[in-house]
């Protein structure tokens, strides 16, 4: 069943129209970066008929598509450790725990939150902490330095525990190089949807960092990253889907899940003029060696 929690993104209420049909699979297989199959559940239901687990159902349909790996990020406390109980039971799934950039400044007591991401952080199956960073669109002058003390946190927790660090960075390119310098990032740096140009794709791919590009590269308005995938080296690129937003074209505005990722692979293959199964057979051993072995 899906978390408790509530989408700290977006309305509660559920997203409008179908899930779309599901494109040609992958030759190769790849994993999901990043994705919240409760927040999917919870907002869009399932693809296809509905029967079953509906987890296991969005499962099913990621492998069948080829994307046979997740990565479930949680975005507080309580789907957060949903994430870790659903890794702990499934071999295609581990998690990512965090608070949300906008979170944080909702929390009455940060300090406890953190105490208890931190404390999930050390289970074996959870191999990120994130999605953490800074989100000047959503969150206002009253809340950024609660937001920022959360991701310096955060920073800390990733290094104790020698797990990924996984940044959401929403306008705020800067501020996030600030503090990653001033604190000394971890040895893994990831930047989750990635959503700045080739200059700071540049800057993030010289620090060591993995860029992770969702279905955004595929709309048209997004030529900045599609020319930031193409100056980004494989070995430093992986794709997601964050769903059960930035669904990709052609079926932009409809629920996304896992299963769509072959369509935001081709676009970046197309971007950097590359064989779709040389670079899924890159971005799939990426995941390996950044979140570890799956099985």
């Amino acid at each position: 069943m899906p978390s408790p929690s509530e989408s700290r993104r977006s309305k509660s209420s559920r997203r409008s129209g179908e899930f779309p049909p599901a494109p040609e699979p992958l030759a190769v297989p790849v994993f999901d970066s990043h994705t919240h199959l409760d927040l999917t559940v919870q907002e869009a239901g399932v693809p296809g008929d509905g029967a079953g687990d509906p987890i296991e159902a969005l499962i099913t349909a990621a492998a069948k598509s080829g994307v046979d790996r997740l990565v479930q990020v949680g975005v507080d406390v309580a789907s957060s450790r949903w994430g870790a109980e659903l890794a702990a039971r499934h071999e295609s799934v581990l998690a990512a725990v965090a608070l949300h950039p906008n979170e944080a400044p909702r929390l009455s007591d940060l300090d406890s939150a953190l105490r208890e991401i931190e404390e999930l952080a050390a289970h074996p199956r959870v191999r990120g902490v994130g999605e953490t960073g800074l989100d000047t669109f959503r969150t206002g002058d009253e809340g950024r330095a609660a937001q920022e003390e959360s991701f310096r946190a955060h920073i800390a927790i990733a290094k104790r525990y020698g797990k990924a660090l996984i940044i959401h960075d929403r306008d705020a390119h800067d501020d996030v190089l600030r503090v990653l310098d001033a604190e000394g990032a971890p040895d893994t740096v990831v930047l989750h949807c990635f959503s700045g140009d080739a200059e700071f794709a540049a800057e993030c791919v010289r620090r060591g960092y993995h860029l992770s590009f969702a279905g955004t590269v595929t709309f048209a308005s997004a030529a900045n990253l599609r020319e930031a995938a193409a100056i980004t080296p494989p070995e430093q690129m992986m794709v997601e889907t964050d769903a059960p937003y930035l669904t990709p074209m052609p079926h932009r505005g409809r629920p996304n899940a896992s299963y769509l990722i072959p369509l935001t692979v081709r676009a970046l293959a197309q971007a950097r003029g590359v064989d779709v199964d040389e670079l899924c057979a890159t971005i799939s051993a990426n995941g390996d060696r950044v979140f570890g072995s799956w099985r």
